[in-house]
C-alpha cells in the first residue's frame, strides 16, 4: 500500500517529469531485487535448511524460476487473446472473382478502445494476484527472521513503486478517472495483507517449508529483475543512459546491503 501511495504522487506531476524519473526507479528496483535475492534471501534459505539440504534449495530456486516463466507466459497469452477485437473482413483485389484471399482489417477505434479497457481490467487482476504473492513472500521472510522480513519488504517496495506507476498509467489510458484509478489500485494492494495473513496461519504449522518458501521468494525477485526489468533497461543503448542505469542499480544494491547489515 505504501508503494501504491508513493506511486500515486506521480498523478500530480507532468508527463515529462514522470518519463524522466521512472527509468531511474526501474534501475534502482533492479539492484534492490538482485541484492535482496542473492545477499539476503538465498543465504538465509540455505542456512535454515542446513548444509545437507542445500542442493534442495538450489532445486527449489530453479523450480521457482521455471514457475514464474510459465506464469508470465500465461499472462502474455491472456494479453494476446485480450487484444483480439472486432474485425471486418473485406475481400482483396480479385477476391470476388476467385472467392478467396480475404483480408482482415480491424476496426481501429473499437479495437484500440477494447485493448485499453481490457488492459486496465487485466492489470488490476494481475496486480491483485501479484500482491497476494508478495504478502506470502514477506510473511515467509518475517517468520524466518524479522531482519530478513524488513529487507524483503524494502525490496518489494522498491520494485512495486515503478510498477504501480505503470499500472496507474494503464488504468488512466483505459478511460478511468484519476480518483477511480487510484482507488482501484489501492484496493488491489490490500490483497498483500490477505496473502500475508493466509501465509502466516498456513506456515505456522509447517515450519520446515519456510526455507523453500524463501527460495521461491528469491526466484521471484531474480526472475522479475533479470527477465522483466533488465531487458527494459537495454532498450536505451546510449552511453549516458547506461552509466545512470548502473549508478541507480548500484544504489539499489547499496541500500539493501546497508539495511541488511544494520538490521543485524
Amino acid at each position: 500500500m505504501l508503494s501504491a501511495l508513493a506511486a500515486s504522487l506521480f498523478l500530480a506531476v507532468s508527463d515529462r517529469v514522470r518519463s524522466r524519473v521512472l527509468p531511474h526507479l526501474v534501475s534502482f528496483a533492479t539492484g534492490a531485487l538482485l541484492s535482496a535475492a542473492l545477499l539476503g534471501l538465498l543465504p538465509h534459505a540455505i542456512e535454515s535448511a542446513g548444509a545437507a539440504d542445500s542442493h534442495d534449495i538450489g532445486l527449489t530456486l530453479l523450480g521457482g524460476l521455471l514457475l514464474f516463466f510459465v506464469l508470465e507466459k500465461m499472462v502474455l497469452w491472456r494479453h494476446c487473446h485480450a487484444d483480439v477485437c472486432e474485425v471486418h473482413v473485406s475481400p482483396e483485389p480479385h477476391a470476388h472473382a476467385h472467392g478467396h484471399n480475404h483480408h482482415r482489417h480491424p476496426n481501429n477505434h473499437s479495437h484500440e478502445h477494447g485493448r485499453d479497457r481490457a488492459s486496465a481490467t487485466l492489470i488490476l487482476i494481475g496486480d491483485g494476484f501479484h500482491n497476494v504473492l508478495d504478502g506470502v513472500l514477506i510473511a515467509a521472510a518475517f517468520m524466518t527472521d524479522i531482519h530478513l522480513g524488513v529487507v524483503t519488504a524494502i525490496a518489494v517496495c522498491a520494485h512495486e513503486i515503478p510498477q504501480e506507476v505503470g499500472d496507474l498509467a494503464i488504468l488512466l489510458n483505459g478511460g478511468m478517472s484519476r480518483l477511480k484509478a487510484l482507488t482501484l489500485n489501492l484496493l488491489a494492494s490490500v490483497t498483500s495483507v490477505l496473502g500475508g495473513v493466509l501465509a502466516y496461519f498456513a506456515m505456522a504449522e509447517v515450519q520446515q517449508v519456510l526455507p523453500y518458501a524463501i527460495a521461491i521468494a528469491a526466484s521471484s525477485f531474480l526472475y522479475i529483475a533479470v527477465a522483466d526489468l533488465i531487458p527494459g533497461l537495454h532498450r536505451k543503448v546510449d552511453p549516458g543512459s547506461g552509466v545512470w542505469q548502473l549508478v541507480y542499480i548500484v544504489l539499489g544494491v547499496v541500500v539493501i546491503y546497508v539495511s541488511h547489515n544494520l538490521a543485524h
